[in-house]
């Protein structure tokens, strides 16, 4: 990609407030991009082969979405913490094995999307975003749900696709948590905390493709008052449509 491209591709920029140029082999973020760092709200550079995000990121006050997917990241700068606007930040098929403390600090954030990475542990500090809905942590390699998850606000949160075969019951104490995605981990019926069924706010638990078969949660303590209150809290224990 020349520099009379992304010169184009700038001159619109500044007019719409939106850069976006995807899959055309970038090997670094563009320097250029500094010149708009005062009305870019959008930016979207995946499927390219970004290896690392620079701490100028930190400069793009006004920005509210960030869309890496596809790229070779496997680590973020602090600085990313500085975006005080940002509200989504895709950061789907990269190499990423942590968050850095400045993602804590992203208090507009509503989406934060980390599938197809290589995390081995749940990302830690993720309970200051009080305006988080959506976490998706799915296609990673995470081995449990650790009790410090109590504190996260997100409606949502996506974990198919790991190596869960331990679930914290602090999970049934989060306050805003509806829906709870399972689905291809190595989980035991066991290992389902029974206060997910029988005090938590979870409306949607998917559990295929784990370790036992899914008819057989109706042994579990809880799933009979949770049928019985169907109609208003519409639990639902099918598999997600792929």
């Amino acid at each position: 990609m020349g520099n009379s491209a992304i010169k184009a591709h700038l001159e619109n920029s500044q007019k719409t407030g939106i850069f976006q140029l995807t899959g055309k082999g970038l090997p670094e973020f563009p320097e250029e991009l500094q010149r708009l760092t005062g009305n870019l709200r959008t930016v979207d550079l995946s499927s390219n082969k970004i290896e690392v995000l620079p701490a100028a990121i930190g400069n793009f006050l006004q920005m509210k979405s960030l869309t890496l997917n596809c790229n070779k990241l496997t680590s973020l700068p602090d600085e990313i913490g500085k975006l005080k606007k940002l509200e989504t930040l895709l950061l789907n098929g990269n190499q990423l094995t942590q968050l850095p403390s400045g993602v804590g600090q992203l208090k507009a954030l509503r989406t934060l999307s980390l599938s197809g990475n290589k995390f081995r542990e749940f990302p830690g500090g993720l309970g200051s975003l009080r305006h988080l809905d959506v976490l998706d942590l799915s296609k990673n390699h995470i081995q449990a749900v650790p009790a410090e998850v109590a504190a996260l606000q997100a409606i949502e949160i996506n974990l198919n696709q790991n190596q869960i075969s331990v679930v914290s019951a602090e999970v049934s104490t989060c306050q805003r948590l509806k829906v709870l995605r399972l689905e291809e981990n190595c989980l035991e019926l066991a290992s389902i905390p029974v206060s997910i069924l029988t005090s938590s706010q979870v409306s949607l638990l998917s559990v295929e493709g784990n370790l036992f078969e899914v008819k057989n949660m109706r042994d579990l303590e809880g799933y009979e008052k949770v049928r019985r209150e169907a109609n208003s809290c519409f639990f639902n224990l099918l598999p997600t449509t792929k």
